[in-house]
């Protein structure tokens, strides 16, 4: 349980994106912490949200479907909130090399229109942006503090670091309270499992419960992961702690693992499953980063934050999840 939850009580909360993965994830917490949550959703298929992720909390919150990038809908929606999640956004690395328009669409003028709504509507209310460790493309050194180059691999990190950046100008220029929470591997229940665009560890898990094989990619990659609970514990903390204002932060998880002890991790958990080594697709390999695991000291001073679920645990949990719930997500 996060220390002070009673910040929460009584205040308006919008999240966007808020039948996504984490999104949903936060909303759930929110609502037990007695907050007045609103999620805004496109329900854009491509983009991860999903109904069912509020199922048992549904008649606690309001739903509104509609897009971020719809000046008008930003404009009512922002207005008398006292905290905004922004998690709205595209996340496949490879979508955004096929199609970078839409990309610069939902990530760059998607947070422009949201921020400009901010600045006209509640220029006082507090923003905490779900930025991505893919700005630091491949890394010059581990763990990655944010002193690194921000040096994007591919077009989705290149329009997440611009999205990121206006977040930090309107809270220099504006007054808004903004900052921007560098996610690194992000998993957990309700994330998107049919195909690779939130995570490949989704399609993992998806094949490793339909007795399938599931392929690993090199293998010797490290990274490191956090499960959504602890995602969205650094999300709160972000929102109730001043100092963190203005500020880009990464947030990492436990000790590193490569891939192949990653999958050979889940299907411990699992109870059995087969992995197939492969080499990267070419097409992938251009923009894959190698190894990359963070270093979030500066988060953890600020605000007392730490990860808490090991892998292993986390796993467990998934699947758990997605045994009983897997015809939701297919």
């Amino acid at each position: 349980m996060v220390a002070r939850s009673t910040w929460f009580e009584g205040k308006s909360v919008l999240v966007t994106g808020g039948l996504g993965f984490i999104g949903s994830t936060l909303a759930h917490r929110l609502v037990d912490f007695g907050a007045r949550v609103t999620l805004v959703d496109s329900l854009i298929p491509e983009y991860g949200g999903n109904p069912f992720n509020v199922a048992g909390i549904a008649d606690r919150l309001t739903v509104n479907v509609s897009d971020i990038r719809d000046v008008h809908a930003m404009s009512h929606l922002v207005a008398g909130q006292d905290v905004i999640f922004n998690l709205a956004g595209q996340t496949s690395h490879l979508d955004s090399m096929h199609e970078p328009l839409a990309d610069l669409e939902i990530n760059c003028r998607a947070q422009l229109t949201l921020l400009e709504a901010c600045r006209k509507r509640n220029p006082g209310v507090k923003v905490v942006f779900a930025s991505t460790r893919q700005l630091y493309g491949k890394p010059d050194y581990l763990p990655v503090d944010e002193r690194h180059l921000l040096r994007p691999a591919d077009v989705n990190g290149i329009n997440k670091m611009a999205g990121e950046w206006y977040h930090i100008l309107y809270n220099n220029v504006y007054g808004l309270k903004a900052t921007a929470l560098r996610l690194t591997n992000t998993y957990g229940p309700r994330m998107r499992i049919k195909d690779a665009r939130q995570t490949f560890l989704g399609v993992w898990l998806r094949l490793v419960l339909e007795g399938k094989p599931f392929e690993v990619w090199g293998g010797e990659q490290l990274r490191d992961f956090t499960y959504v609970d602890d995602a969205v514990d650094a999300l709160l903390r972000a929102a109730w702690t001043p100092e963190v204002d203005g500020q880009a932060l990464n947030i990492g998880g436990f000790p590193p693992v490569s891939l192949k002890t990653l999958a050979e991790a889940l299907i411990q958990a699992n109870g059995g499953g087969e992995m197939v080594i492969r080499e990267f697709p070419a097409e992938r390999k251009r923009i894959d980063i190698g190894d990359y695991y963070a270093d979030d000291s500066r988060f953890r001073g600020l605000t007392g934050w730490e990860a808490k679920v090991k892998l292993e645990e986390g796993l467990r949990h998934c699947l758990a999840y997605y045994r009983q719930n897997l015809d939701k997500y297919l």
